[in-house]
């Protein structure tokens, strides 16, 4: 028995041995600079406890950038190429888009239905998705949006003159700031008023904040299932809280309910879904997937809605949130931003309601969001996986099929050849003349190519609306509990502020 036992142990550590020969010497065997790994956790030594994604990416950048267009590396158990060339970045993103088109994203809709988004999409559901939702964010669809969204922002400029007690108050802006956003998507995408400025603690904003506060999992969760798809989804692994979806499940199959009972139609996301809508549910959930040709379903649309949902009031917020914590920084700056909108506004609309062409006439406004996305990506990198063997151009590298691309845009942003002193608030680095000097590739907040961020002018346009709204009324300045420099989170895969941003704010 003793010695079955000793042969049995034998063969778990020369299987285990082979294992790890095989897997973790791949980047070796293949002669590309690598950084070696660790049973199990491969290269993700300490992430969400330790260390956040933006701390392992610059180690790793660090390591690489200078050396070789990529380096070899593991989440986990899977193998991931380190982008570290602009050049390379480019024709992941761009020129040879098609040979990298698909995110690593995971998606489980039987046990996780919310998962099922644009985001997610592979193939041709992704490209049929993207083409009928695009319309829905054109310049044109943005213009009939902004009365709306410049009401919102007068909620907003309401609800921080009541939590100015006196002639100055501290007041804790992220909050304030995602409250503006929810009600903003709410009304804009789902016809929805989700009255967040007006209740905090509304239905909306509380499960809004329970994703990000309170998520399913912590991050080192996060990064097993993300990178290692197929396993998490064959475990039946779920990435939202139930709760939650649960409440935006029957939130979004309610009000298309109203609409197609009272004939109502407000030209937004959500009529664009209903368009798109089965209309036998029963048959298109026996296909394989999304299949446009057969129309969504009500799990189906709910999902598309979800990720506006979710993207645009917590990436808007987050932007917004750091943008006012500079200006309070930098007093000098904060002051020439609200001269420029006074006078364009006096030029344009004898210094009244904000309109679509009024925000496209103020160029440093512009430029300090710019430079506040540059310095506070809300994502640490990007993700792509090759659908074949990629040679790198002027070398003998090569990405195999199946390989998960990383490019870390959070490192690009804070490389100090690239933006000199990278901590430095600088708008400057955004004059036409610097953005020319630069390489196209180094600026990526919002992706970039086919598959960037189908609500990038969105996103600017509210957090835009809602800065000025602000900027216009109030001064904002540090308070005895703002943080100089900011401590974020590793428990979130975004980039987010541990104890919030509190500033001391005033009325002018």
């Amino acid at each position: 028995m003793e010695l079955l036992t000793v042969i049995l142990l034998g063969v778990v550590l020369a299987l285990v041995y082979h294992f790890y020969q095989n897997t973790y010497k791949y980047w070796e065997r293949r002669g590309v600079p690598f950084e070696p790994p660790v049973p199990i956790l491969g290269n993700m030594r300490g992430v969400g406890y330790k260390y956040h994604f933006r701390d392992i990416n610059q180690r790793l950048y660090d390591r690489f950038k200078g050396t070789t267009p990529f380096g070899g590396i593991f989440t986990f158990l899977r193998r991931v190429a380190f982008i570290v060339d602009l050049d390379l970045v480019k024709q992941v993103l761009i020129k040879d888009f098609t040979l990298f088109q698909d995110r690593v994203t995971f998606s489980n809709v039987r046990d996780d239905p919310l998962t099922g988004h644009l985001f997610s999409l592979e193939g041709e559901e992704w490209r049929s998705m993207r083409h009928k939702l695009t319309p829905v964010f054109k310049s044109g669809k943005m213009k009939h949006m902004v009365g709306i969204v410049v009401d919102v922002g007068k909620r907003l400029a309401e609800t921080m003159d009541k939590a100015v007690v006196g002639s100055s108050s501290e007041v804790e802006i992220k909050e304030l700031c995602a409250c503006f956003t929810t009600d903003v998507i709410g009304t804009c995408a789902f016809g929805l008023e989700c009255n967040s400025l007006a209740d905090p603690n509304a239905k909306f904003r509380a499960n809004g904040r329970q994703l990000f506060e309170k998520p399913r999992h912590n991050q080192f969760v996060q990064a097993f299932i993300f990178s290692n798809v197929k396993l998490a989804r064959m475990l039946r692994m779920k990435t939202f809280p139930d709760d939650v979806s649960e409440f935006f499940m029957q939130a979004v199959r309610d009000t298309v309910d109203h609409r197609k009972q009272h004939n109502i139609k407000r030209n937004d996301l959500l009529d664009q879904l209903i368009e798109l809508r089965a209309e036998n549910e029963e048959a298109a959930r026996l296909g394989k997937g999304i299949d446009l040709s057969h129309g969504l379903t009500i799990e189906q649309m709910a999902a598309q809605a979800f990720i506006f949902f979710i993207a645009s009031f917590e990436n808007s917020a987050n932007a917004m949130a750091f943008f006012l914590y500079e200006l309070a920084l930098h007093q000098d700056m904060q002051e020439r931003v609200r001269q420029e909108i006074e006078t364009v506004l006096k030029e344009t609309s004898n210094g009244e309601q904000l309109t679509f062409d009024a925000m496209q006439n103020m160029p440093y406004l512009d430029q300090v969001l710019a430079e506040t996305l540059r310095k506070y990506p809300i994502v640490p990198h990007l993700t792509r996986v090759a659908n074949k063997d990629y040679k790198v151009d002027g070398t003998q590298l090569v990405i195999e099929k199946d390989t998960m691309v990383l490019i870390p845009v959070h490192s690009i942003h804070h490389d100090p050849q690239i933006y000199p002193s990278p901590e430095t608030f600088d708008p400057s680095r955004f004059e036409p003349e610097a953005i020319k000097a630069r390489h196209q590739y180094a600026y990526l907040p919002f992706g970039d190519g086919p598959r960037n961020c189908i609500g990038e002018r969105f996103g600017k346009m509210q957090a835009k609306i809602g800065l000025v709204t602000l900027l216009r009324s109030f001064k904002f300045g540090v308070s005895k509990k703002t943080d100089v420099p900011l401590i974020f989170s590793t428990h979130n895969f975004t980039l987010r502020p541990q104890a919030g941003i509190h500033l001391k704010v005033e009325r002018i």
